[in-house]
């Protein structure tokens, strides 16, 4: 059960709606976010929720079943929308591009992407100045001083900047550069970080983990909720599975079956979810008729020079060509 408290109640009052709750076998955890305070309410025998709305600093009430509460649509029927400001928004009623390198690698390659972005009107860019790679010797990122300058030439243009973060040290200095928190597969079940992310007003980009279950990435997304962060989108980006001929298995199954059980944007990464260039374009309109909110797509300026993942990555000419084919499939998906 997901109750919604009054914003301002004073702790005498919530004290003594959870005692009544107690009374009813339910254990509370309070959760206070960006926008309201909740008591999520765990066990308890059958109730009259009528019994429960009449209650003094009670705005509503809802049963939720499901394991992960605060993610589940079944009391948020209304799509969470998340506006990142200067018209860039990711949620229901749109498909928001993400594009960018996998890694930020200089000055002038970032000009060149930030350029090439507002000129196809793509609002936000992807980039990673904290790299997790399998090899320790593979390029790991500019880091900090890399992250500064892509936040200051992406914000010059009003280009929003979406990055990973690899641990919760790393929140504080980078809070003041990044618009998007992303956390990558390998961190999907990282809990000390996700619940530090949830401390924060800013968007996390929760990807689902290598081998990791929907629910179990609900129940990641859970964790950031619960810390206060409502502002969360989830990412579909590939797992892995017995096949060997691509980089992972797209699972665009999870696309309709996340939006029909959660309220939180649902976004496709096809770049890692297939891993081979020439079938990014195909499985990122694949993606898109699924049903996603968004895309998040790698591409470069010279692809076959990149200092990560330019095997998956697109030209500039391929992603040119690519968001024209999102804007008119997006018009035959809305019709």
């Amino acid at each position: 059960m997901i109750i919604t408290l009054q914003r301002e109640l004073a702790e005498s009052l919530r004290g003594e709606i959870a005692a009544f709750l107690g009374t009813l076998g339910f254990s509370t955890t309070a959760v206070t976010t960006q926008s309201a305070s909740y008591l999520v309410c765990i066990g308890g025998r059958e109730v009259d929720l009528r019994q429960v709305h009449r209650l003094q600093g009670v705005l509503d009430v809802h049963r939720v079943t499901d394991v992960y509460k605060l993610v589940s649509r079944k009391w948020r029927v209304e799509p969470t929308r998340i506006d990142l400001g200067d018209g860039v928004q990711i949620g229901e009623g749109s498909h928001t591009i993400i594009a960018g390198p996998c890694s930020i690698e200089s000055e002038e390659q970032v000009q060149a992407t930030v350029d090439f972005l507002v000129e196809h009107g793509v609002g936000a860019m992807r980039g990673g100045t904290f790299k997790p790679r399998s090899s320790p010797y593979s390029f790991r990122g500019l880091g900090l001083e890399g992250l500064k300058m892509f936040s200051s030439i992406a914000r010059a243009k009003k280009v929003k900047v979406v990055t990973e973060v690899l641990d919760a040290s790393q929140i504080a200095d980078m809070m003041p550069y990044v618009d998007v928190f992303q956390v990558g597969a390998r961190n999907s079940q990282n809990f000390s970080l996700l619940d530090e992310l949830g401390k924060v007003d800013k968007p996390v980009l929760l990807k689902r983990g290598l081998s990791g279950t929907l629910e179990e990435l609900l129940q990641s997304a859970e964790y950031i909720f619960a810390r206060g962060n409502e502002k969360i989108i989830l990412c579909e980006r590939g797992i892995r599975t017995f096949e060997k001929a691509y980089r992972n298995t797209l699972d665009l199954n999870a696309v309709p079956y996340l939006k029909e059980k959660s309220h939180l944007p649902v976004v496709v990464d096809p770049s890692h979810g297939v891993g081979i260039r020439r079938f990014v374009p195909q499985m990122a309109m694949a993606g898109l008729m699924a049903g996603a909110d968004g895309g998040l797509v790698e591409i470069h300026q010279r692809p076959e020079e990149a200092l990560s993942d330019g095997a998956q990555t697109l030209s500039f000419e391929e992603s040119s060509h690519l968001f024209r084919q999102l804007e008119r499939l997006y018009r035959i998906r809305s019709e």
